[in-house]
C-alpha cells in the first residue's frame, strides 16, 4: 500500500510484460506442435488428462464454468451440475489439444477429419438461387472446422480479430484462410465487405453468442431462461441482406468431427429486434442439446446485467 513503490512496482511489470507473453507463446506454440504430431484420439486423451489434473484446482475457468451452469440448468441437483462442469471443462482441453490438427495441419487433412456432414443442402439450396447465407456458429465443438468447412461451399467473409496473443495471429489467419475464406478487420471498413458480399450471394460466419464490449450493439434476450446480453449484427445483417439464416457447428465425435447445419426459426427474420434476438438465442440453445458438454461454459455469457440485477460473477471477479 506505501506508494512510494507503485512507480517502481509497474516498471517492474511493464518491462517484464514482453517477456511473460514470449514465454506464453512459446508455450502455446509447443503445445500445438506436440499435439499436430500426435494421432488425433492420443491428442484428445491428453487433453482430457490435462482437464483431470486442472479440475481440482479452484480457478477461474471452473468458477465461471459453474455459475454459467447453475443458471442455465437451475433444475439439475448440484451433483448433476458439479459433473457437467467437469464434462465441460475436459472438453474444453480436448479442444486446445486438438487445435494443432486444425491449426497447423492442410485443409485436405482437415477435411479427412469430417465424418459427416448434415443439412449442407441449406446453404448450397440458396446458393443455387443466388441468395447469400449468414452462418450463425456458436462456441460449440470445435467452431474453427465450422468455419473452414463453410469455406468450401462458396464465397466466404467473415470478420476477425486478431487474439490476445499477438505471436498466434498468423498461425490462426493463415488456418481459417486455407479453405477459401477471406478475413477482413472488425471495423466499418471490414463490415462493408462483409455486407457486400452476403448482398451478392456470398457467404457469411458470424459468433451469434459473444457479447459485445459496446452496450449500443446489443440487446438483452433470454438464454437458457437468462437474460442475456446479445449482439445485434446477425439479426441486423439478416435483416438488411435477406440473406438465409443458418446455425452451424462441428460436433466432436470419435474419429473426428460431424457437421451440422440447421435452419434458424423463422422469427429469426422478424423486424422486431427482439423477437429475432430471441430466435438467435434459441437456435443456439438448439445446437447445444446434442452435445451439451462440449459448448464454452466457461466463457461470462451472463455478464452484462439487466439494470437493477446484481452481477451473476461478482464472487468470481
Amino acid at each position: 500500500h506505501n506508494t512510494r513503490f507503485r512507480p517502481r512496482l509497474v516498471r517492474k511489470w511493464k518491462s517484464s510484460k514482453p517477456h511473460m507473453e514470449s514465454l506464453q507463446l512459446l508455450a502455446i506454440k509447443s503445445l500445438l506442435a506436440l499435439s499436430s504430431r500426435l494421432p488425433l484420439n492420443i491428442a484428445r486423451a491428453l487433453g482430457r488428462a490435462i482437464g483431470h489434473v486442472y479440475w481440482p484446482i479452484p480457478g477461474r475457468s471452473r468458477r465461471v464454468t459453474e455459475i454459467n451452469i447453475a443458471a442455465a440448468f437451475p433444475d439439475r441437483s448440484a451433483s448433476e451440475q458439479k459433473r457437467l462442469a467437469k464434462q465441460s471443462m475436459l472438453a474444453t482441453c480436448e479442444l486446445f489439444m486438438e487445435m494443432g490438427h486444425v491449426w497447423l495441419k492442410p485443409w485436405d487433412y482437415v477435411a479427412g477429419l469430417i465424418t459427416q456432414v448434415h443439412g449442407v443442402e441449406l446453404i448450397e439450396g440458396a446458393q443455387e438461387r443466388g441468395r447469400g447465407v449468414i452462418l450463425l456458429a456458436p462456441h460449440l465443438g470445435n467452431w474453427e472446422v465450422i468455419g473452414l468447412h463453410l469455406g468450401t461451399l462458396g464465397e466466404t467473409v467473415s470478420l476477425y480479430q486478431p487474439p490476445k496473443v499477438a505471436g498466434l495471429g498468423p498461425i490462426i489467419k493463415k488456418a481459417r484462410q486455407s479453405s477459401g475464406a477471406t478475413l477482413v478487420p472488425t471495423n466499418s471498413r471490414g463490415l462493408a465487405q462483409l455486407l457486400r458480399c452476403v448482398k451478392n450471394g456470398g457467404i457469411s460466419g458470424i459468433l451469434p453468442d459473444q457479447a459485445p464490449s459496446d452496450l449500443n450493439s446489443g440487446q438483452n434476450s433470454p438464454f437458457m431462461g437468462v437474460e442475456c446480453f446479445t449482439g445485434t449484427l446477425a439479426s441486423n445483417m439478416i435483416r438488411r441482406t435477406g440473406a438465409l439464416a443458418v446455425f452451424g457447428y462441428a460436433r466432436r465425435v470419435p474419429g473426428g468431427f460431424s457437421v451440422h447445419y440447421e435452419a434458424a426459426d423463422s422469427d429469426i427474420y422478424d423486424a422486431d429486434t427482439a423477437v429475432s434476438l430471441k430466435a438467435v438465442n434459441l437456435g443456439v440453445e438448439r445446437a447445444l442439446e446434442s452435445c451439451v458438454e462440449q459448448y464454452q461454459w466457461e466463457y461470462k455469457r451472463f455478464n452484462t446485467r439487466p439494470a437493477g440485477e446484481s452481477k451473476i460473477y461478482a464472487k468470481q471477479d
